[in-house]
């Protein structure tokens, strides 16, 4: 993730609200990945991003060794702020939602910094993987 400053904005300012995809196929979400309550998580996202993000749930992001990964997509705004999605993985603490929704309340990629815990689950997929999402 980029360190550059950036200008805090909320995420609702202006335009469309940021999206956070959350994978549940293959192995995310799934007894795979003991120690963690998948649905809890889930709860936890959909819940406190329910005025900030949109949340949504796919199948797998063939991103296997990193489970359970979230992809934040920036809003309008941070893209045109030069926000790109951020892919994070080994998502498997439960504080980690909360980490996630304080990024998206704060104006999420291109308009915030990312609390600092979350540059340990940041990864770069490949990029025929990334085009699953991106786009």
């Amino acid at each position: 993730m980029s360190r550059r400053s950036r200008k805090a904005a909320p995420a609702s300012a202006g335009a469309a609200r940021c999206t956070v995809t959350v994978c549940r196929g293959c192995c995310c979400g799934t007894a795979k990945i003991p120690g963690l309550d998948h649905p809890a998580q889930l709860d936890q996202l959909r819940s406190s991003l329910a005025h900030l993000a949109q949340v949504r749930v796919t199948g797998c992001l063939d991103a296997c060794e990193h489970a359970n990964v979230i992809v934040i997509q920036p809003s309008a705004a941070g893209r045109a702020a030069g926000g790109r999605p951020v892919w994070l993985g080994l998502v498997n603490d439960a504080d980690a939602a909360d980490d996630i929704a304080a990024w998206v309340e704060a104006g999420g990629p291109g308009l915030a910094d990312p609390p600092g815990v979350l540059d340990l689950y940041a990864f770069t997929p490949s990029r025929r993987i990334r085009q699953a999402v991106d786009d």
